[in-house]
């Protein structure tokens, strides 16, 4: 958000005290009315109130530049600008529509509309997973990886394929879970302390 502090320098008190400029004085006085017209303003606008401040911010400024004055009436305009701007934003949101053909853009999503980075940490994590399987003692391989088998084989199917009862599996299928989650635990970092040590 633009503030009067993080003015470009031909709008600082930068100038002599003889200088009758009154941008800055005028920019600091309209700082509240600015965030409480557009905290107002920005939801029905569909906006950020924050956005609505910098545009109008910006509207001020090119004025100040053009005409080298400040509006007679500042709170006036400066009311009158936020609305301008907010019917602005409206106008332009409902002129924005997605494509039909294309899916809306779900950034936690794994398919084609999900971001590369969630992609690319579940490969990671299924990699990671199928690495530490590999490493369980005894029977545990094979039993999870038949348990991870994408058809989804039912408990008598994979009983069948181990040569097991079925009755043993879900006990079997406990102990290697549990030795599966004792491995990971074990390999991934535990959270850093935040803040300063004492």
């Amino acid at each position: 958000m633009t503030t009067p502090e993080t003015l470009p320098p031909p709008f600082r008190a930068t100038a002599p005290e003889t200088d009758p400029d009154p941008a800055p004085g005028l920019l600091a006085a309209l700082a509240p009315l600015l965030a409480a017209e557009s905290d107002a303003e920005a939801p029905a606008a569909g906006v950020e109130p924050g956005d609505l401040e910098q545009a109008v911010w910006l509207r001020l400024l090119e004025q100040l530049q053009e005409t080298g004055a400040a509006p007679e009436r500042p709170a006036e305009w400066l009311r009158r600008a936020v609305r301008a701007e907010a019917r602005r934003a409206r106008r332009t949101s409902d002129r924005e529509r997605p494509y039909r053909d294309e899916p809306a853009h779900d950034p936690g999503g794994s398919g084609p509309g999900g971001s590369p980075e969630h992609s690319l940490l579940e490969a990671e994590g299924r990699r990671t997973l199928r690495a530490a399987v590999t490493r369980t003692p005894g029977r545990c391989p094979r039993v999870l990886t038949a348990m991870l088998d994408p058809e989804d084989p039912t408990y008598r199917e994979i009983a069948g394929e181990l040569g097991i009862s079925q009755g043993s599996l879900g006990p079997m299928r406990s102990r290697c879970l549990g030795c599966l989650r004792r491995m990971l635990a074990a390999e991934v970092p535990a959270p850093g302390r935040r803040g300063r040590v004492r």
